[in-house]
């Protein structure tokens, strides 16, 4: 018999952006330009992408290499302040297996002409998949992605 386990880890990051908290909020709430900077790795192939930015609304982002390992976002959002503050939770599958479950949030604060962003993370990693450093790196480049992005679409 397999044995479960639960592995619980969190982390907090901060990164200043050359971009207003309107901009940066939009990053995240809006379904194509999100699409531009969030969730595709060098050479994988989305499959499946949905947005419904709304308090109770679903995300989902399915994508992998060709052939590959299937990788699955389901994410529900639960709070949503314009320009301030996003809430939401996650499941994250490899194929069929679920690996974790986490609790996020964002919160955007003026920095000069910038905007300070304050990323929490509380995860869940469930049956071996016990690596929340993985899931730290991983969010560390999506938001160098999202730096990318702003620096490359200034208004």
């Amino acid at each position: 018999m397999t044995r479960r386990t639960i592995t619980n880890d969190s982390f907090v990051m901060e990164r200043r952006y050359a971009a207003a908290p309107s901009r940066v909020f939009h990053a995240f709430a809006d379904r194509d330009t999100k699409a531009e900077w969030f969730g595709c790795e060098e050479g994988w192939e989305v499959t499946e992408y949905s947005m419904d930015f709304r308090v109770g609304g679903k995300e989902v982002w399915q994508l992998g290499p060709p052939g590959g390992t299937v990788h699955r976002n389901d994410t529900t959002y639960h709070e949503i302040v314009p320009n301030e503050r996003l809430v939401w939770s996650y499941a994250m599958r490899l194929d069929d297996r679920c690996i974790s479950v986490s609790l996020a949030s964002v919160e955007l604060q003026p920095d000069g002409a910038g905007t300070l962003l304050t990323l929490t993370e509380h995860g869940m990693y469930l049956d071996g998949y016990d690596d929340g450093g993985d899931r730290e790196r991983g969010t560390r480049e999506g938001l160098a992605k999202l730096d990318a992005y702003l620096q490359r679409s200034k208004a």
